[in-house]
């Protein structure tokens, strides 16, 4: 017998206001989750990437490594990290197979799916192979 799935409750609906301010917060995260990945030797191939219904917050590169980058601005890192949800991935790997079918030569490099977690007053956290591509 299979579990019953809980039910989805939907959420509440933000504001203008609100959207706006999550959209700065969500740039500015970018920003310096790109500034804090060139510190440390990688090279901004994409950013933004958008495609087949899903985003890629920034492509890195260092040596023989593409870095698919999501980026989660959050109050606290363990909020960062659980906001990556199955969801996400999903819509993230569509996006990330666009790329490469966009990209060949990048098909001979290692692929990464990769997580900067930003919060308020620390440095970004970079957490390498924090999920696994799907093909």
């Amino acid at each position: 017998m299979s579990p019953i799935p809980a039910p989805q409750l939907p959420r509440p609906r933000r504001s203008s206001q609100q959207r706006r301010r999550a959209l700065r917060h969500g740039m500015w995260a970018e920003w310096l989750a790109a500034f804090s990945l060139l510190c440390k030797g990688y090279h901004l191939l994409a950013y933004r990437y958008a495609g087949h219904g899903g985003e890629i917050d920034l492509v890195m590169r260092r040596k023989q490594v593409i870095a698919f980058v999501e980026v989660k601005y959050r109050a606290g890192h363990d909020q960062a990290l659980t906001a990556i949800d199955a969801g996400k991935q999903s819509r993230f790997n569509k996006a990330v197979n666009l790329w490469l079918m966009r990209n060949g030569w990048a098909q001979d490099h290692v692929l990464r799916g990769d997580a900067v977690l930003v919060v308020p007053w620390h440095w970004p956290r970079h957490i390498e192979d924090a999920f696994t591509l799907a093909e």
